[in-house]
């Protein structure tokens, strides 16, 4: 591999090891015949150094930020009182003996971890958004969640199942996105809206626990707890089962969710109230209610 290390991985147990780390240019700061390279990955950001008797010191001096570059060199301990207690990396910092520009970025359309950006320019340079600290946040906690789930259901002998993206249409509550058929000229396949069908298809095939992540496809306006157009829930399916045990299922799931992926959240009622159909709608208007 490129690599020998990721970047949040350097620590002063490697102190005196020749290392090579990929990553991004962060920020390039001159002090007379030193400067200093911030590089980062997915993984962290470290402090990395050559002097002006290098002989790529030049070629260091005039990097641009968020190009992509191998770094090769001799990881050490920061002088005491220059280290950064802000990172996990901030205890040592990296000795350039040889770099490799990747991919050289040329002006930005915009500067990452900045507020201020409209959101049409965001999604146009989506690759360099990505690069944030906020998105890249949102993606963890996404995986994070989705293997919670997957993990909390699994030992409860739920079994994943992928069904169909091509589907015939089928009565649901938006419209359907459909497809030509190549095959069928002048017919059209559906886009699920949800695996409703299947799932129940599942249920008489004797696969009596069933979930999965499933992506749904709904000609719909927005609204304010989803896309418009496609969206992805946990969808799962129980037989033999009764009303008590599918609430008791998705309670836990959820406290332990939150208490273990979303750790400084609070939940403010444990266990969850129990609202009958007629109470919300006659105390709330609205069948989802909600509430503190």
């Amino acid at each position: 591999m490129l690599r020998t290390h990721k970047i949040g991985e350097l620590n002063e147990k490697l102190d005196g090891k020749t290392v090579k780390i990929t990553g991004w240019v962060d920020t390039v700061r001159e002090h007379g015949k030193v400067v200093f390279v911030d590089l980062r990955d997915r993984y962290g950001k470290i402090q990395t150094v050559i002097t002006a008797k290098h002989s790529q010191f030049e070629d260091v001096k005039k990097l641009s930020r968020e190009s992509c570059v191998l770094i090769e060199g001799k990881v050490g301990k920061r002088p005491k009182g220059t280290e950064n207690k802000d990172i996990p990396t901030g205890g040592v910092e990296l000795k350039i003996e040889k770099l490799e520009v990747l991919t050289n970025c040329e002006r930005l359309p915009f500067e990452i971890n900045e507020g201020g950006v409209s959101e049409d320019i965001r999604l146009k340079y989506r690759y360099l958004d990505l690069r944030s600290e906020k998105l890249k946040k949102n993606l963890l906690l996404r995986h994070k969640a989705v293997k919670f789930i997957r993990d909390f259901l699994d030992e409860r002998d739920f079994l994943e199942v992928t069904t169909p993206i091509l589907t015939k249409s089928t009565p649901e509550g938006a419209r359907d996105y459909i497809v030509p058929s190549r095959n069928f000229p002048g017919k059209f396949y559906a886009l699920p809206q949800s695996p409703q069908q299947y799932k129940q298809l599942l249920m008489v095939g004797g696969v009596d626990r069933y979930f999965q992540i499933a992506p749904c496809f709904r000609d719909e306006d927005a609204r304010a707890d989803r896309c418009p157009g496609e969206f992805y829930q946990l969808d799962l399916e129980m037989s033999f089962v009764t009303r008590e045990d599918i609430l008791s299922l998705i309670e836990e799931l959820m406290i332990k969710m939150v208490e273990e992926v979303f750790p400084d959240k609070k939940i403010t009622k444990k266990p969850f109230p129990r609202l009958t159909y007629e109470e919300v709608m006659k105390k709330y208007k609205t069948d989802k209610p909600d509430l503190p």
